[in-house]
């Protein structure tokens, strides 16, 4: 042991000794042979020399500031211009909306004609359902254009109109689990088929019913606008049709995709679908995405690839949909679950930070945005209604596929299986380019599989800490009060929590350098660290690719590139070591991984910036936005960490790291940047939520125990009220609102069943609201059941929308109702939610429950409670709650609405 160590000591004295004579003196092969030359001491007890300090004038200082090391400044300047590049690039490809102007002319989509029409659904104003803007004007509008379109229409084809008007229930898994129930609703529904008729359909699909208090310009009366011109332009074709186009038009996606489950379920035409396209929105303009296809049918994606003009496509989106972990749906669920279709679904992603706002007007939608949307949306349904492949479309569902669009030029697409072998083949051939090195003697390599291992661990060490760090700081951020200081400026989230991961990943690094990796060539731990990120993506596409997900092919290709850049200049990286022309040229074999890196990255940050300015109350935003912007900061330094061990110095670089996100820090903590915005041009609101409500608690006997009325306010985002509180003083933490623990959803009319992800709400004090519409809510019924049941029946009149709440007591259990499929559902924490609607003129609901009863109880067998909420006409305002409206600075967005909640015991 003893001469071991010693023979080390030796060995590195002699290194660091001849380095400092400079790399001119010693000859090249010597040089490389020296480049090679490992390090001896593994991590543990045995490498005593390599945690040893370096003294101010020891060999290892000496050697450092003398050897072939990059320039600290070339190399951080190189490498933050190369990712500004690239980044530019980006951006580029995403202004690029259509690669011609609109066109217009005859049997082209024109995005103008597409434009008047959206501009007349959108002047009607705030559609929700049950109102008379969407069950008359907009179907009225909409009747209207189809009629004239058909008298334009090409005696080839043939045009069908129905109104539907379904009645029907089910039950879903969205937002934690309820019911949805529907009453009298309304579908326009259009066939466009040959003369002689078809027996296979594609179906298209949008909604015109907006939310509440927003024109819904982006969600979704643009898709409507688009396929109405779609459905022009193929009406007037005099290329005939194999199958026939049905075009939906449904008034009830916003109640939780009632209208298209009353469609797949119940229309005549339902069963001629074979495959079906779903126009959504997330955002306002941009670039249609399409996130979801499938299931399986890998043939719907081929058809995309091959008939799309401008193809934006994604599989990593469609699983990061898929996960749950964005809180929306679309009815591509309904068509999908309901309806075993298959279906390609596409929304507009960019600026959701007005997504169902007042500010979701026609004049933010670019004619650009429209013209690429109709143009793949016309080109995919001809593609669809032309093709042989519709008519057989079972005999092609197998298999999912790899997806993925090239700066929106052109799709790659390729099936699972041969992306699955594509990624073990790269697997292999890392496995044969490390075990070369990591098998060899021990004689030729030294110890390069201790080294190996431990700047694996010190690379996982970085990155752990890293992560901590950035946590508690968006810890401490959300503690005193300044959450989404980024909302609005979106680089301060960069310059704080980026630059904090970045600055630590290089601070442990450096560490390791100077006290560990003492008199280590600076050649050879370059090719260390490089190896060490090509094993860690190594493991996470064995991972993904194991877990069957498509998305694996990122870490091909993070792999696969680099791999190949670095055997392409291995060479010439012996030879004359870190140079500006390796420099060069390792920058431009990772250009495809790195653009491609960056293009996501930017669409995860369009998608989930806004998402977390609406996340509810209990999920700290800059906790999620700091963990994700560690882990992209991970990934784009993990092949750039092998520089920190090439440079000569990391000094300055830590040095403006550091200063950059201190000051950061204390520009947040000080609330320099203020989260929101009213700018015109670009709006970024608070939301905010206000309910003008009065409550009736009623005892087991019937009798009115407990009555109050006030302003019910829910802000939507973590911040709650603070910025609120000195534009409206009587909002604060005095009238913070308390659960009633003995009514379901603690005693308040939820819209939806979302109380898991908003608990801070506020109670204002209000006088009573009095509906002309009020809601009536009675038992017809109590029997007893042959199998020792309790059944209730119950009636309910009231407003196109209401809520229906049912807690079982201690002993009692829901058994079976006559909503969705029979089985009750409960939300989360266990209270059952029914969300109903209805269109106009429907009849009185009328539903029973079964409650099995194992013990009686004197408070009774169940609480139920319904609100009836108004979201249209005369009774949704209030005096008190426009007086209240109009205190609200303008940079916040609130949506109000008058209800009632009145709660029964049986």
């Amino acid at each position: 042991m003893e001469w071991g160590y010693e023979s080390a000591a030796v060995r590195r004295h002699r290194v660091g000794g001849e380095r400092r004579e400079g790399p001119a003196a010693v000859p090249p092969p010597e040089r490389e042979a020296r480049a090679q030359e490992p390090l001896v001491d593994g991590c543990g007890g045995g490498g005593g020399g390599r945690t040893r300090k370096r003294s101010p004038g020891g060999s290892g200082s000496a050697s450092r500031s003398a050897g072939t090391g990059l320039s600290e400044a070339r190399v951080a300047l190189g490498l933050a211009l190369y990712l500004l590049a690239l980044r530019t690039l980006v951006q580029l490809s995403l202004q690029q909306l259509v690669l011609r102007g609109a066109a217009g002319h005859r049997g082209e989509f024109d995005a103008l004609q597409a434009r008047d029409f959206l501009e007349h659904i959108t002047s009607i104003g705030p559609r929700t359902t049950g109102s008379p803007e969407n069950e008359i004007l907009t179907v009225h509008y909409l009747l209207e254009q189809i009629k004239l379109i058909e008298v334009q229409s090409n005696s080839l084809h043939r045009i069908s109109v129905d109104v539907q008007r379904p009645t029907g229930s089910f039950s879903i898994d969205f937002l934690g689990g309820f019911t949805s129930y529907y009453d009298n609703i309304t579908n326009v529904v259009v066939k466009l088929e040959p003369r002689d008729g078809a027996q296979h359909a594609v179906l298209a699909n949008c909604h015109f019913d907006s939310v509440a208090n927003s024109p819904g310009a982006s969600d979704d009366a643009v898709s409507c606008s688009v396929m109405l011109e779609v459905l022009r332009v193929l009406s007037t074709s005099s290329e005939a049709l194999h199958h026939a186009v049905i075009f939906l038009f449904n008034g009830a996606e916003e109640n939780v995709l009632q209208a298209s489950h009353g469609f797949i379920t119940q229309h005549p035409w339902a069963s001629l679908i074979r495959a079906f396209i779903n126009l959504e929105a997330a955002g306002v303009g941009g670039k249609e995405l399409v996130f979801q296809t499938g299931p399986e049918n890998p043939w719907l994606v081929q058809a995309y690839v091959s008939a799309a003009k401008h193809p934006f496509a994604s599989v990593v989106a469609q699983e990061v949909f898929q996960s749950g972990i964005i809180p929306s749906d679309t009815d591509f669920r309904i068509y999908r679950d309901f309806g075993n279709i298959p279906g390609i679904d596409l929304a507009f992603i960019e600026n959701g930070y007005i997504y169902h706002t007042k500010y979701d007007t026609a004049d933010r939608i670019l004619t650009d945005s429209i013209q690429r949307a109709g143009d793949n949306i016309l080109a995919v349904l001809k593609h669809l209604a032309t093709s042989d492949m519709l008519a057989a479309a079972s005999k092609y569902q197998h298999g999912n596929m790899v997806f993925f669009d090239v700066l929106g030029l052109f799709v790659i697409a390729y099936p699972s299986r041969i992306g699955s072998i594509i990624n073990y083949m790269v697997v292999m051939a890392v496995v044969l380019y490390l075990g070369k090195k990591l098998l060899q003697s021990k004689h030729k390599t030294g110890n390069y599989k201790k080294d190996f291992l431990c700047g694996l661990g010190i690379t996982v060490i970085s990155w752990f800490t890293s992560l901590v760090t950035v946590l508690i700081i968006a810890v401490f951020i959300s503690l005193i009060g300044q959450s989404l200081s980024w909302y609005n400026h979106f680089y301060v989230s960069v310059c704080l929590y980026g630059t904090a991961t970045v600055a630590k990943i290089i601070f442990i690094h450096t560490l390791a350098k100077r006290f560990y990796y003492v008199n280590a060539s600076d050649q050879y731990l370059g090719e260390v660290f490089f190896d060490v990120s090509l094993f860690v993506h190594c493991c996470f596409l064995v991972a993904l690719t194991y877990q069957g997900l498509c998305s694996a092919f990122i870490s091909a290709v993070w792999v696969a590139f680099p791999l190949l850049t670095k055997l392409c200049v291995h060479k010439d990286f012996k030879q004359h070591g870190a140079q500006g022309k390796f420099f060069t040229f390792y920058l431009f074999g990772m250009f495809i991984p790195y653009l491609y890196a960056l293009y996501l990255i930017w669409a995860v940050f369009e998608m989930f910036t806004p998402i977390l300015g609406r996340s509810g109350s209990e999920i700290p935003p800059d906790v999620v936005l700091a963990s994700i912007l560690a882990g992209c900061a991970m990934i784009l330094s993990s092949y750039f960490i092998n520089f920190i061990y090439l440079a000569k110095s990391t000094k300055k670089t830590l040095l403006t790291l550091t200063l950059v996100c201190a000051i950061t820090f204390l520009l947040v903590c000080s609330g320099t940047f203020f989260p929101y915005s009213s700018n015109p041009a670009n709006p970024k609101p608070k939301r905010v939520f206000l309910q003008h409500m009065t409550r009736t608690f009623h005892d087991l006997e019937g009798n009115a125990v407990k009555r109050d009325s006030g302003v019910w306010i829910n802000g939507f985002d973590y911040t709650g009220m603070s910025h609120i509180t000195p534009h409206i003083p009587e909002i604060n933490d005095s009238i913070r609102a308390h659960c009633e623990e003995n009514a379901p959803l603690c005693g308040f009319p939820w819209y939806l069943p979302v109380h898991f992800l908003i608990r801070k709400n506020w109670y204002l004090p209000a006088p009573e609201v009095s509906p002309r519409n009020p809601a009536h809510f009675r038992l017809i019924s109590k029997e007893q059941t042959p199998w020792d049941s309790i059944k209730l029946t119950f009636e309910a009149t009231g407003p196109s929308h209401m809520s229906f709440y049912v807690r079982a007591h201690k002993g009692s259990t829901l058994s079976q109702w006559s909503l969705g499929n029979g089985t009750p559902v409960t939300s989360k924490g266990g209270d059952y939610f029914v969300f109903y609607s209805h269109g106009l003129k429907a009849s009185a609901w009328q539903f029973w429950i079964e409650v099995q009863v194992s013990e009686e109880h004197p408070e009774g067998m169940v609480t139920v409670a319904i609100a009836a909420h108004y979201l249209s006409g005369e009774d949704k305002r209030s005096p008190q709650l426009d007086a209240l409206k109009e205190k609200f600075p303008d940079w916040t967005f609130p949506s109000a609405w008058v209800c009632t909640y009145d709660l029964f015991v049986f």
